[in-house]
């Protein structure tokens, strides 16, 4: 996806995620983050947005912490998290393509990076947001479903952060016969390796698992907003569990 989609994209998202979050009300549980109501994702996502936005207008070239979340409620809230999103989504549109600011992932440039981090970070607590309505999800293209399985396993979890680990070396295969895509996935005592390839390249390769699914399902199983009963497994599922049990991203 390019830069101009990605804010499209990011922009669609804000606006789902607060009107869901307007239906279910503040006090609403969020069955995909136990624990947390309504609002307490606006107050994480709209965080988030600020932060991200801040680090964008003003060309910061280090790390910077994120804001404190706002004690706010109800329809301040609301308002609040609108503001920052439209600000965010403004800030990125009016960043110039050379901008330089600190990123924590590999990207074509920094203006990619943020544009495609934040569209979906946005996705994915749309999701949240819808699920406490407790009916059907907005879909999420099949292309930008792969663009965002690619960010995550070729890039949160290529980090020394990540906790997906395993004494033994296993093997994790994530195929969407929709798409084009498969990823191959080696799980040993580093941080996980992550590679994509054609649909069907690497088929008779040695794995322990594989999970497939549309590209979709796989996108929201991968970020454990749906379980893993929503794909098909075949072979070790305790590799599968390596994975959802240790995946959570954290920053």
């Amino acid at each position: 996806m390019q830069i101009a989609e990605h804010i499209a994209s990011l922009s669609g998202e804000g606006r789902l995620l607060a009107a869901a979050a307007e239906r279910a009300g503040p006090g609403a549980s969020v069955p995909t983050c136990p624990g947390w109501q309504i609002r307490h994702l606006l107050r994480h996502t709209g965080m988030v947005h600020r932060w991200a936005a801040a680090l964008v207008a003003e060309g910061r070239t280090t790390y910077q912490p994120a804001g404190t979340e706002p004690a706010l409620d109800g329809t301040e809230l609301l308002d609040w998290f609108r503001a920052g999103h439209r600000r965010l989504v403004s800030t990125l549109e009016e960043a110039p393509a050379d901008l330089d600011c600190w990123t924590f992932m590999p990207a074509p440039s920094p203006l990619a990076f943020w544009s495609r981090r934040q569209l979906h970070e946005t996705t994915v607590h749309r999701v949240d947001a819808e699920s406490a309505l407790g009916g059907a999800l907005t879909p999420v293209s099949a292309g930008r479903a792969v663009d965002g399985i690619d960010e995550l396993l070729i890039g949160f979890h290529a980090r020394p952060k990540s906790k997906v680990r395993s004494t033994k070396p296993r093997v994790l295969r994530v195929r969407a016969p929709d798409t084009d895509a498969t990823w191959t996935v080696r799980i040993s005592q580093d941080p996980p390796r992550a590679v994509r390839s054609e649909a069907g390249a690497g088929a008779d390769d040695d794995v322990d698992c594989e999970l497939s699914g549309t590209a979709e399902g796989l996108y929201l199983a991968l970020w454990n907003r749906l379980p893993l009963t929503a794909l098909t497994l075949r072979g070790d599922r305790s590799v599968a569990r390596i994975w959802t049990d240790n995946s959570a991203v954290t920053g």
